[in-house]
Parts: structure tokens; sequence; C-alpha cells
């Protein structure tokens, strides 16, 4: 059973809210690696090779012990059930609002449940729940991102679909919101997980990191029009996580180490940047440092 760590969660408040990516992080959740069901077949998630459960425990600690020097109240939640190995991914299963946390539903089977563990810390924490994303839809908290306070471009991909993104924009309407859909790339086809976020992270007021190449016109054209200004990742660094880098404050970002050129460009354009090591937590599960956590509070 997943369980906010007490002391954390009593010093925490009811804060949440900041409906942007880039605001410094004041309040984080993260989730501890569950360990594997022995004999797991490895390829119903993806990953590239067995999970290490001591090295992605050492591994998140440090990630862990980065966040809290950045100055962000850090919740732990877990140890979640044996085999839930995407779980550490808690971006995925909610969405933050202003108003309060929206239960998104995983569009990969094995992580539905990921949900209800969402659901059991936020009544912990005191954070209401506005809405959720009810079957037949799916939306992935990965294929979010928050262009302002009142705009979230949402993902239409395999992990996201057109019922997804209508229930979405009725659930956040009355706030104000506006969402725009925003067409993914078939890439690999829906045995590899391509999320919006896989492609664009912003790291300051309208300047994102981004891999030009799996940018669809329309949104490449929307930014544009809104005059954001782009960092590229090279074609050798998408697949290393370059696109994935979580802003703890404007121009201050935490990434995954193993994208070098990113991080030069990154730092040329007054980034200070900060690294953890990540190959359990991140390269063999495929998901950066905001995949691995769900900022609740911006401000």
């Amino acid at each position: 059973m997943s369980t906010v760590t007490e002391q954390t969660a009593a010093a925490t408040g009811v804060g949440w809210g900041g409906q942007n990516m880039v605001a410094p992080l004041r309040r984080v959740l993260v989730r501890v690696p569950a360990p594997p069901i022995p004999g797991t077949d490895i390829s119903d998630f993806g990953y590239t090779h067995p999970v290490d459960p001591a090295q992605a425990e050492r591994e998140h600690e440090a990630f862990r012990g980065l966040l809290a020097a950045a100055g962000a109240d850090v919740i732990v939640s877990g140890p979640d059930d044996e085999g839930l190995l995407d779980a550490i991914f808690a971006y995925d299963p909610s969405l933050i609002t202003d108003a309060g946390a929206v239960l998104l539903r995983p569009g990969k089977n094995v992580r539905l449940s990921e949900v209800g563990l969402a659901e059991r810390d936020y009544a912990a924490l005191g954070i209401p729940i506005v809405g959720r994303i009810d079957a037949p839809g799916t939306v992935e908290g990965g294929d979010t991102l928050w262009l302002d306070e009142r705009t979230l471009a949402v993902g239409r991909g395999y992990r996201t679909n057109d019922d997804g993104v209508r229930q979405l924009r009725a659930l956040l309407a009355p706030s104000g919101i506006e969402v725009l859909p925003v067409d993914l790339p078939h890439w690999r086809g829906p045995g590899e997980c391509l999320h919006m976020m896989s492609l664009i992270s912003p790291v300051a007021d309208r300047l994102a990191v981004v891999y030009l190449p799996l940018m669809a016109v329309p949104f490449v054209e929307e930014l544009q029009r809104r005059e954001w200004s782009v960092i590229e990742v090279p074609d050798e660094e998408f697949e290393t996580l370059g696109c994935n880098v979580l802003t703890l404050a404007p121009l201050h970002v935490l990434v995954c180490a193993g994208s070098p050129i990113t991080r030069a460009r990154l730092e040329a354009a007054g980034c200070r940047v900060d690294a953890y090591t990540g190959n359990e937590i991140s390269h063999n599960r495929a998901g950066g440092p905001t995949c691995l956590t769900r900022p609740i509070l911006r401000a």
C-alpha cells in the first residue's frame, strides 16, 4: 500500500497550484521505486534490461536530495506494491491545477492502478479532486504542458485519446483553462512511450528545450506565434532524454546525465544545470526528471 511520508505530509499543509512549468518549485511529490516481481517479463514495460532494485533506490535517493537542495519540499510516497515499476513516474496519473487535482487515466493498462495511488496521496495531503478521466478516455500527464496559466497543450497520441482530451477540456473549462490539442507522431508505435514531454520542456518564460524533427508543424507555428524561443536537442541526444528537463526555477534546471551537448546548450542560454545519475530510474525506463516528479506547488 502506498503512503505519504507522515512527517513530510504534516509539514506540507494544503498548499498546491501553479498552472505553469517554470515558476520556482516549492512542493513536489515523488514515488520511491517499487520492487519487481521475480520473473517479471520486462518486455511488458518496455525497459532495456531487468531492474536493479538496489541501484534504483540509490539513484532515487540522490535524485530526491537534489530536489530538496533546490529548495523544494519533497513529499515521498510509497513504497508501492511489488511489480508497480512504472509508478515511479509520478507525473502521469494526475494533473495539478489551482483548483485541485484532476485524476487522469493512463493509456498503458499496467499503469491504471497508479491513479488510485495518486488519489490516496492527495487525500492525505488535503488536495481536492476536481474531476477524473473515465473510460474510454485516456490522458497521461506526460502529454500535458502549460503554455501559460490559462492554456494547457495536450498531446494526442497512443497514450492520450480524443475522448480523454474532450473530458479534460470539459473539466478545466469552469476554471477558464483552454485545452490546445497537439498531434503526436507515430515514432515507434504504441509499444513505446512517446509523450509530448518527450519532445519539449519549458525552462523559462517562453523558452523551451525541444526536439524539432518530431514536433507537429502547427504546434511549432503556435509556439512561434507566442514568441517562444527554443534550445534544440541534437539527434543523438533525443533518446538519452535530452528533451526531458525539469525546471526548478526560471533558468535553473535538473537533467539526467548523458546528454552533454544539450547541457552545454542550456548553459549557453544562461541556465544553471544540475544533473543526476539515472541509469536505472531514467535511461532503463525511458523517463527523465519531469516524469519522476509530480509538482504540487509552483510559486
